[in-house]
Parts: C-alpha cells; sequence; structure tokens
C-alpha cells in the first residue's frame, strides 16, 4: 500500500491518503463501465485529476455489481461542457454536468470547497470534496488508468470491518441533510454493513428532522427502496429505528398497531424483492401494487364491502400514501392491478380526471374515467396480479 503526502499549513510533510493496488483492493477492471472509464481518460488527458467515486467504488469493493457510475473531477461544469459535446450541465444550486451515452448518463461534479455549505458552487480540492461526503464507505476514489484506490478516511478498511461509519461530523452529518439518515439504512443493509451505536443514537435524536422533507422527494427515496431488491430489510430497519413514520406515517401506524399487516406487508415485499432480483426493475405502478395491496384488500375502510367505489379505492389509497405522491396514473394502475378479475370496482364512480402535467383539473366537467393498466409487460402484470389475488 502507497501513502499520498501533502504539505500543511505550518510547512510539515505530512501523511494524507492511501493508495490500495490493484493486488491490494481486487477491484477487477472488466467490471468498470466502459464509458465511465472514457470519460475519466480524456479529462486526465487535459490535465485535470479525475476518478470514479462514490457507490460504484463502494459496491466493487464489496464484490457487487454497481448501477450507477459517477465521476468527480478538478475541471468546472463549463470546462467539461467544452470538453464533451455529448454533455449538459443541471442544477440551479450545485451544478453538475451530465454527459449523454446511448443508455445511460454518467454524472460528474466537480471537487466542493469546505466552505460550500449546503448546494453552493464553491469548488476546492480532491482533500476538501472528501470531506463533503456523508460515509467513509461512499468517500473512495478510483483512478481506472493504474487501477487504484485513493482511500483519505479509512472507508477500505470499514468496508473490511462491515461498518459504516460518518465522514461529516454526528452533530452536523443529518441536521445538513435528513435523508442521509435512510441513505444509512440503505447502505447497511445492501451492503451488509453495521450501524455503529453513535450513528444510530443521532439517528434517533436526528429522526424528527425527516419530516421535512419535500414530499417529491420522499416519493423518490420510497421508491428506490421499493426498487431496490432489499425493500424487506431496509423497511424492517426503518420501522425499527423509527424513521418509516417519516416515509409513509399510515403504513407505519397501522403495522404498529396490527402485527398481521406488519407481517403480511413484510412477506409482500420479500415477493417483491425476489421479483425485482428476478425479473430487473418494476415500473411504479406494480411497486404500488406489492406495498399497499394488502391495506387495500383486507385493512382499508371500505375492505369488507362486496362492490368498492374506485373513487373510494382511488382517494383511500392517496390519503394511505400521503405525503408520497405518486403520479394519478400510477395510482389508477395499481388499484385495476389490485383488484383485477375480482369484480369489486364500480367502475362508473370514478374520481374527476386529473391532469398529472399540470396538478389541477382538467376542465369543469366531471371526465368518465378511462381504464389504463400499468406499462409493464403481460408476463409481469400475470404474475403480480396473482399475487395480489392472494393476500394470505
Amino acid at each position: 500500500m502507497r501513502k499520498r503526502y501533502s504539505r500543511s499549513q505550518d510547512g510539515k510533510i505530512v501523511e494524507t491518503a492511501s493508495v490500495y493496488t490493484a493486488g491490494e483492493h481486487g477491484i477487477d477492471p472488466g467490471d468498470l463501465d466502459h464509458d465511465a472509464v472514457k470519460v475519466v481518460r480524456r479529462l486526465r488527458r487535459h490535465g485535470f485529476d479525475t476518478y470514479i467515486v462514490g457507490g460504484a467504488v463502494r459496491d466493487l469493493l464489496l464484490g457487487k455489481k454497481p448501477k450507477d457510475f459517477d465521476v468527480s473531477t478538478a475541471a468546472t461544469p463549463n470546462q467539461i461542457r467544452k470538453l464533451f459535446r455529448n454533455s449538459r450541465i443541471i442544477g440551479k444550486r450545485f451544478r453538475l454536468a451530465h454527459i449523454l451515452f446511448r443508455d445511460k448518463i454518467i454524472e460528474v461534479s466537480t471537487f466542493r470547497s469546505q466552505d460550500a455549505e449546503g448546494f453552493k458552487n464553491i469548488y476546492g480540492t480532491i482533500e476538501e470534496d472528501v470531506l463533503r461526503r456523508d460515509f467513509t464507505a461512499n468517500a473512495l476514489f478510483l483512478n481506472p488508468e493504474d487501477n487504484t484506490v485513493v482511500d483519505y478516511v479509512g472507508g477500505v478498511r470499514d468496508l473490511q470491518r462491515r461498518v459504516l461509519r460518518p465522514v461529516i461530523p454526528l452533530n452536523r452529518i443529518f441536521r445538513e441533510d435528513p435523508v442521509r439518515m435512510i441513505r444509512a439504512v440503505k447502505y447497511a443493509v445492501t451492503g451488509g454493513l453495521r450501524i455503529p451505536w453513535r450513528l444510530r443514537r443521532q439517528i434517533r435524536k436526528d429522526r424528527a428532522r425527516l419530516e421535512e422533507t419535500p414530499s417529491s422527494r420522499m416519493t423518490e427515496e420510497l421508491f428506490k427502496i421499493l426498487n431496490s431488491g432489499h425493500a424487506a430489510g431496509i423497511v424492517g430497519m426503518l420501522m425499527d429505528l423509527q424513521l418509516y413514520r417519516a416515509v409513509l406515517p399510515a403504513q407505519a401506524d397501522l403495522a404498529g398497531r396490527s402485527s398481521a399487516y406488519c407481517g403480511k406487508l413484510m412477506e409482500r415485499l420479500g415477493l417483491l424483492d425476489v421479483k425485482r432480483r428476478e425479473h430487473g426493475p418494476l415500473d411504479r405502478a406494480d411497486l404500488l401494487v406489492f406495498a399497499t395491496a394488502d391495506y387495500l384488500l383486507e385493512y382499508s375502510p371500505f375492505a369488507d364491502q362486496r362492490r368498492i367505489p374506485f373513487r373510494d379505492a382511488y382517494y383511500g389509497l392517496k390519503d394511505f400514501l400521503n405525503p408520497v405522491t405518486p403520479a394519478n396514473r400510477e395510482v389508477e394502475a395499481a388499484i385495476n392491478e389490485i383488484f383485477r378479475n375480482k369484480g369489486r370496482l364500480l367502475r362508473d364512480e370514478a374520481p374527476e380526471h386529473l391532469d398529472s402535467r399540470s396538478g389541477g383539473r382538467s376542465g369543469g366537467r366531471r371526465r368518465r374515467r378511462r381504464r389504463r393498466t400499468p406499462s409493464s409487460g403481460d408476463a409481469a402484470k400475470e404474475q403480480t396480479g396473482r399475487i395480489a389475488d392472494s393476500p394470505g
């Protein structure tokens, strides 16, 4: 293992990072995304210090196949834009570059300064940038040109010990971004990492902050959890840490009051995980089927009715999901799938059509609801329907 050194403010030479070689970290270059490697090489060829960073390096060290490859560089967004015609700059508060390929987007961020609180566009060095990252497991930099991993914070050691350790001080990490509590749980479950007691204690102290999360962001976090292939484990740990009440309060409350419902929910999420791992990502309507079928069929206020007005099911499910706000068409499709072939819905009592693009009603008159189906394939719909038809 090599060491990286720099000069301190008082002029002394100090060790700043450990550099792990290919024989030490074990990452196979064949597992790297070809386009991400091309991005790194071009930026480096033009004199910019650049690495593959974050979750991709973490997953590779854990022996997993990353879903996304992000890049971090000394180049500014405008400099990146000049080097890549197939790129665009996104973000108003903190600007990033997206480099577009046929089937993917490589996200390229500029090293951030320690003074870049929140999302300010203040750029810095790699030594500063690493201290802005949430956990040591996500603060590792991979240079694909020589296949070395640069570690400023002991992240490789923490992954070997299977422990999740924060980089940002505990009194700031969740105050700056409460969603990091959810991400800590996701990293722990998907990576088999242990959350140490000090971090757990801070989560308990700060968990009320999660309730301040905008509904749009919480919606995206929920669907990421459901589509992770580890939904049962993540939801279970969120419940144990009393974080799930900030995600789906009504469902968390029902699970707390009814052990039978909680058991059925976890069993259903386990079936979802199996389906996700076997068939790949599901569309959001199918995810809602797995997350809400037992509630609609057995625990909703109208579950014992022989015929259920679609309007009741629609608005009942929207209330149950609050503050998560899936698209109206996704809620409609999930309801159709849950009650498929049961003949329990009264189709002539559909809610007024809502224009999902504008968020308001599309006219003064009540429109008759057009029947929609989920956009997944017939085989997936048939399997989902079978699961929903037998909630027990």
